[in-house]
């Protein structure tokens, strides 16, 4: 019997594409009316909703989104941040029966106008995922530390996540339906680094396409580009090591074993060009030489029980696609209305 394999996002359907677009908002009032009259009302075979994610704002985002007509709304019970924000989101569009997920900010940074160009390569089947590339060095209001800290950056996320992505950090992204399904956030921080890392991980096609950006208000993440360095290092160490956990940790066991081996290596040498004197003066050699080589030895050992242990996560992570499959085919038999709020 032949099988006939089929892609995750398949561009011949026999109905129109469900793209829901998503904007996580905190105190975004006098911003969301432009961000939703930039979104894109008419495309062939697609079929645009918006959902708007409200992390505890208190001023009058929501209503404003009612007054628009948002088609669903998502709300926190005060703030949970930016990753939980659009984590929420993804549940709840893929709930609803979403095709594809566009997430662009409540801020007006991304141009609405280019969400037809960013779900192209999903709409053709040739990618799982679509970052929008603001093109950060042709970008007049960011700084000259900012724009190097950014190229820096995108760079380190490349090699991490064996993804091509120039501009890591940007959160105006699309995601098919599969997508959506196999990535889900952990980060109290920064889902974007995240999100790659795991997307290159699970070999999943990652494209991108050039935008322009908006200048904005200060951003409300983190307080400072050294704050900003600090917190997005930290989770990409913490999402790599996930994924590679004997790489990581032979990286930082191989600063320990070098030290010691060369610190016993000169002992040797000292030892078989003068025999008498090298106990009484290079003896502290083999000490710390020794200690180096325990610290490297062990660490190096913790690598290969993590890595072991990545066997379970990957199977807890399958686990975890196929419920949240059977959570969203479940979900699809009774969608709530348009208009009705969702509360997390």
């Amino acid at each position: 019997m032949s099988e006939t394999y089929i892609q995750p996002s398949e561009p011949t359907r026999s109905h129109p594409w469900r793209v829901i677009i998503q904007i996580p908002c905190l105190n975004e009032e006098e911003t969301l009316p432009a961000v939703l009259n930039d979104i894109p009302l008419d495309l062939p075979n697609v079929h645009f909703e918006t959902l708007v994610i409200d992390d505890g704002s208190t001023d009058r985002t929501v209503e404003v989104a009612r007054e628009l007509g948002v088609n669903y709304i998502v709300r926190h019970r005060g703030r949970k941040g930016l990753p939980a924000a659009f984590q929420s989101g993804m549940d709840a569009a893929l709930k609803l029966g979403a095709d594809i997920i566009v997430n662009t900010d409540g801020d007006h940074q991304y141009p609405g106008s280019a969400i037809p160009e960013l779900i192209k390569p999903i709409l053709e089947g040739k990618a799982d995922i679509v970052i929008g590339d603001r093109q950060t060095q042709n970008v007049e209001h960011f700084s000259t530390q900012k724009k190097l800290l950014q190229r820096v950056g995108s760079w380190v996320v490349r090699v991490a996540s064996d993804t091509d992505v120039p501009d890591a950090p940007s959160g105006f992204r699309a995601y098919s339906k599969e997508a959506g399904l196999r990535l889900y956030v952990t980060s109290e921080f920064s889902y974007t680094i995240e999100n790659l890392i795991q997307a290159g991980k699970r070999r999943l096609n990652v494209d991108h396409v050039a935008i322009t950006t908006k200048p904005t208000r200060p951003s409300r993440l983190h307080r400072g580009n050294f704050n900003f360095v600090k917190r997005q290092g930290a989770t990409i160490i913490r999402t790599y090591a996930q994924y590679e956990p004997l790489k990581t940790f032979t990286y930082f066991a191989l600063p320990f074993l070098l030290i010691g081996g060369g610190l016993l290596l000169r002992f040797m040498i000292y030892y078989l060009l003068d025999p008498n004197q090298t106990y009484t003066r290079y003896l502290q050699s083999v000490f710390i030489g020794g200690v180096f080589m325990i610290v490297g030895i062990l660490t190096f050992f913790i690598g290969i029980l993590a890595d072991l242990s990545g066997n379970n996560r990957r199977i807890n992570e399958e686990i975890l696609y196929r419920l949240r499959n059977l959570e969203v085919e479940v979900a699809r038999r009774s969608p709530p209305t348009e208009g009705q709020e969702i509360h997390e």
